[in-house]
């Protein structure tokens, strides 16, 4: 650009150096008008070429390939008003290799580089041309995605291997509290005491339901909730266990009582409900043990799958856990059977912790809905916090579709409010088992392997939402949750593979379950059950 000022100072000219015909002439009155008029347009000037600048350095952020601002839009007018082409400095065929789908025998290839280092090694030698560029950084990426993968696959295979199995520790504990229970009468005292049992019907009383057949789990719950319990006199706890873990059961209760609360220890055999007729849960869970076996190729065939997602393989081995198969796990659905003259219980899992009173469930509304828990479709976690239906049962199915929304919110099994008295002027249980046959009928294909997915459609419209507070769930299958986040919810739940009494628990996260183990008992040491 070249400025021209006449000698007598009454014309400025302004003339670019190429690409225009014609300059552009500013007229002045007089000397003072053109001084001040070159003052301007070299202020104007300045800053034109200012903004020029700031634009291009956005555009060279925002990328080649988008034109989300002034500066790129300029880039690409401003050479074709010179005469000029604009050219990207990427050559076309690099995308044309990357966006064609990957052939498995050109990701296996052996000369592909294994490493960063190799592939930089190798293009400094062979100085490629641009496609060969392209095939190898593919071949290499490709190869190296496959390999994170399978690692991954085998992480969550062997957790879940560690997962199933009982430890050694869980296992001395029961065979020593057996041992207790025949030799010594203190290990079989009644639970709870005779002038104690009308309180098991009493709905003054604040009733919670524990199945379980870990003891250590449930001496965790046990202390948890009466350790942060206002009124623990008030408490009455009902903690259901099988045939085999009863003896072990009632000898730690009998020999750890929780006094002043009201514990009380029964085996399924002692339910005169439950050992007469036929029972629809056992009935369930031997033909859903029966077509597993048929139909399904266990862990083996969930790992061998080559197309699915390492976060859903690890679902998959997840709900073929012993836990989910686990009696304990289904008797939730005959409380009202189980209890009764009850009216209002609260249900806990054998893998949550109390951190705080919740005497206060019984204040909560229920509005005639039958079930009190946490949606697990909203919250700032979104890896444990955004469940949906679409997330456990399979909308693929004409069944599903017919009579459920994908995006309807879903909730948690843990830590659940259950009014009794609305549940009995129901069909819940009966619709339950009505499902149960239906996924049997379709080879499984239903949902996910689980209880919970029949539990959501059984509960389907007898749910109310409660606070999150009262339940924080996710523990047991991602560290992302802080220990002080933790510690500021009221109940929390080592749901996953990760439970705290297994080594494979997360090491910040395991101390909120050990601090109500009592590592210093006899029976703990001599078991060698450590808090780390």
């Amino acid at each position: 650009m070249q400025l021209h000022i006449s000698p007598s100072l009454r014309h400025v000219t302004v003339l670019p150096a190429k690409g225009f015909k014609e300059f552009i002439k500013v007229k002045v009155g007089s000397k003072r008008l053109s001084y001040r008029m070159v003052f301007y347009c070299l202020l104007f000037l300045t800053f034109l070429l200012r903004f020029v600048f700031v634009l291009t350095a956005i555009d060279t952020i925002d990328g080649e390939r988008k034109c989300s601002t002034l500066g790129c839009l300029g880039k690409k007018i401003g050479p074709r008003i010179l005469g000029k082409r604009l050219e990207s400095t990427v050559p076309e065929v690099i995308y044309q290799v990357l966006e064609e789908p990957s052939e498995q025998t050109e990701i296996q290839r052996p000369e592909s580089p294994q490493t960063l280092d190799e592939f930089i090694a190798e293009m400094k030698d062979g100085r490629p041309d641009a496609k060969t560029f392209a095939v190898k950084l593919k071949a290499m990426v490709t190869q190296l995605e496959e390999r994170t993968r399978t690692a991954k696959i085998q992480e969550y295979l062997y957790r879940h291997v560690a997962s199933s199995s009982i430890p050694k520790q869980l296992h001395c504990l029961a065979l020593k509290l057996a041992h207790e229970h025949s030799t010594n009468s203190n290990a079989r005292l009644q639970l709870p005491s005779p002038e104690l049992v009308p309180a098991l019907v009493d709905n003054s009383y604040y009733h919670f339901v524990l199945a379980s057949d870990n003891i250590l789990a449930a001496s965790v719950v046990a202390s948890s909730l009466v350790q942060n319990f206002i009124r623990p006199e008030k408490i009455v706890l009902h903690i259901i266990t099988d045939r085999k873990t009863y003896a072990p059961m009632q000898a730690w209760f009998s020999l750890h009582p929780l006094t002043p609360a009201i514990i009380e220890v029964k085996g399924l055999h002692h339910f005169d409900w439950f050992t007469k007729g036929k029972v629809p849960v056992l009935e369930a869970m031997e033909k859903d043990q029966k077509a597993r076996s048929q139909f399904r190729g266990g862990s083996s065939a969930i790992v061998a799958n080559k197309t699915e997602k390492p976060k859903i393989i690890a679902a998959k081995l997840q709900a073929l856990s012993p836990k989910y198969n686990s009696l304990m796990n289904h008797i939730r659905i005959h409380l009202p059977e189980l209890f009764p003259n009850v009216d209002k219980v609260v249900f806990l899992d054998d893998d949550i912790v109390v951190q705080t009173d919740v005497s206060r469930l019984w204040d909560i509304e229920m509005n005639g809905k039958v079930n009190g828990a946490v949606e697990t479709c909203r919250g700032e976690d979104k890896y444990v916090m955004s469940k949906r239906f679409k997330s456990y049962l399979n909308f693929s199915q004409p069944l599903i579709a017919k009579h459920f929304d994908p995006s309807e919110c879903a909730w948690a099994y843990g830590m659940n409010i259950f009014d009794l008295k609305a549940w009995r002027n129901t069909n819940i249980s009966h619709t339950y088992y009505y499902w149960l046959q239906q996924n049997l009928k379709s080879d499984l294909s239903l949902w996910q392997l689980g209880t919970l997915p029949p539990g959501l459609i059984a509960f389907h419209g007898h749910v109310h939402a409660i606070d999150p507070f009262w339940h924080m769930l996710g523990l047991g299958y991602q560290d992302n949750t802080t220990v002080s986040e933790a510690q500021s919810a009221g109940v929390i739940h080592f749901n996953g593979r990760a439970k705290p009494w297994l080594d494979i628990a997360f090491p910040q996260l395991r101390p909120l379950w050990t601090k109500y183990v009592n590592f210093s008992d006899k029976l703990i040491k001599s078991c060698h059950i450590r808090a780390s």
